[in-house]
């Protein structure tokens, strides 16, 4: 057999499958690792929050502790009085091994001190580390959907779904649909066009994708249906992945009215007669409008055959900053994977 170089798809399907599982195992041997920093915090917390409740010992312990364990272990991060105190913290905000082994040590430890820092409510924290583990959450994207308020939007939309879609799906549309939106990453005026929105929001379709939440494949804008010889077109079209199903997005910059949903009922009829695929499920619509009155809109979708949700969207005039490169790249995830030091961030 000749020792030459192979270059067939067969090598190349191996060398594939090969780089595929040295990542894997990257990954997995990075994810191990933090599990374990994690739980050693914990106990280090726990074991302080037990002495000063059993000897009386008061915050100076704290001091003399990092001060101590510097001089044991001069290599490693992480053990100033600072990262010590959010140790007791954490200790303090999970009382219950299971649950913190479980769940939440699944978590970076970055990500744990952002959840100490931003949220008090231990229900609300808990639902955070389930939307950060459930959508691959960035500690800048924990911190952004903290701030946006998502606990309190997601699920709040008025919507129709639990008279128009079968359970579970009416459940997971429910909790997929926000109210309000938040476009602060867009600069439009009061004056603004629907247009003018459409391409604003297309323009920054990565921000807009991750307002939406997880699972919308954008389809296309201004997307054509041709019924009973006339041209119609939808304003937004996207594929949710986990509903597997088409959402129509119409944008209003004016306040609801009841003929919206009128309209509404016409798209998702005829998409769904024209565009969906016989293992698709049915099409879901989405009102995005500048103002909602909840009652006027809870009437309009009163009895209405096809599932619709109608939402608000906010503006504002000036892009925060911390919105301006939200999602990571691969290096900032694998980044998010090593325990940050915080002996000189908080000192």
């Amino acid at each position: 057999m000749a020792d030459t170089v192979p270059n067939s798809k067969s090598y190349f399907d191996l060398l594939a499958d090969l780089k595929s599982r040295i990542r894997t195992a990257q990954v997995r041997a990075a994810l191990a690792v933090n599990q374990e920093l994690v739980l050693l915090y914990w106990g280090i917390g726990n074991e302080i929050l037990t002495r000063q409740k059993q000897d009386g010992w008061g915050s100076k312990v704290i001091e003399r502790l990092a001060q101590d364990l510097r001089l044991e272990f001069p290599d490693m991060q992480g053990l100033s009085p600072r990262n010590l105190k959010y140790m007791r913290a954490f200790a303090e905000a999970w009382p219950e091994e299971p649950i913190m082994q479980q769940l939440v040590a699944q978590l970076p430890w970055g990500h744990n001190v952002r959840l100490l820092d931003y949220v008090k409510n231990p229900k609300e924290r808990l639902w955070y580390i389930q939307q950060a583990i459930q959508n691959g959450w960035s500690r800048n994207v924990l911190v952004l959907q903290i701030e946006s308020g998502l606990y309190r939007r997601q699920g709040a939309a008025i919507t129709n779904f639990q008279g128009t879609l079968p359970k579970p799906q009416s459940d997971l549309a429910q909790q997929l649909i926000k109210d309000p939106y938040n476009f602060d990453f867009l600069t439009l005026g009061s004056a603004a066009r629907e247009r003018e929105l459409e391409k604003g929001l297309l323009g920054h379709l990565r921000q807009f994708l991750l307002e939406l939440g997880t699972g919308f494949a954008f389809v296309g804008s201004q997307v054509p249906l041709e019924v009973g010889g006339e041209d119609f077109k939808l304003d937004l079209l996207f594929y949710h992945l986990k509903l597997r199903c088409y959402i129509i997005i119409d944008l209003k910059m004016t306040a609801f009215k009841p003929e919206y949903a009128g309209k509404m009922n016409f798209y998702l009829a005829a998409v769904d007669d024209l565009l969906r695929h016989p293992d698709d499920k049915t099409s879901i619509g989405l009102i995005l409008c500048k103002a909602n009155n909840r009652i006027i809109a809870e009437y309009a979708l009163r009895g209405t055959a096809t599932p619709i949700g109608v939402s608000e969207f906010k503006l504002i005039e000036n892009l925060p900053e911390q919105l301006k490169g939200t999602l990571p790249t691969i290096e900032e995830i694998e980044a998010e994977l090593t325990p940050p030091d915080l002996s000189d961030e908080h000192e």
